[in-house]
């Protein structure tokens, strides 16, 4: 078996996958609920159709609050449902 280096360590961390959305839910301790919106062309029809799905992220200092735009980041399994992260806050709610 090949041992890791350091190069391969940190090319496997850059490879993380990375998600902006709209923070939707913030009553939990610690953890947010973000919606992720993305547009694809509806199977039969053709026409863009806009799908939704709600990500749990760790957001150690409870910085992110309700309608503000936020980027998440894939990391181990932190709990049942949370597999992301709270990266930084993009923009704040009005």
């Amino acid at each position: 078996m090949a041992e890791m280096t350091n190069t391969d360590a940190t090319e496997s961390r850059a490879s993380r996958k990375m998600r902006e959305g709209l923070v939707v839910s913030d009553k939990m301790q610690k953890t947010v609920v973000v919606a992720i919106e993305r547009r694809v062309p509806h199977p039969v029809y053709g026409k863009m159709v806009t799908r939704t799905k709600k990500y749990k992220a760790h957001d150690e200092e409870n910085s992110a609050k309700l309608g503000d735009r936020v980027r998440i980041v894939e990391t181990r399994p932190l709990s049942k449902d949370k597999r992301w992260r709270l990266v930084e806050i993009v923009e704040r709610a009005r």
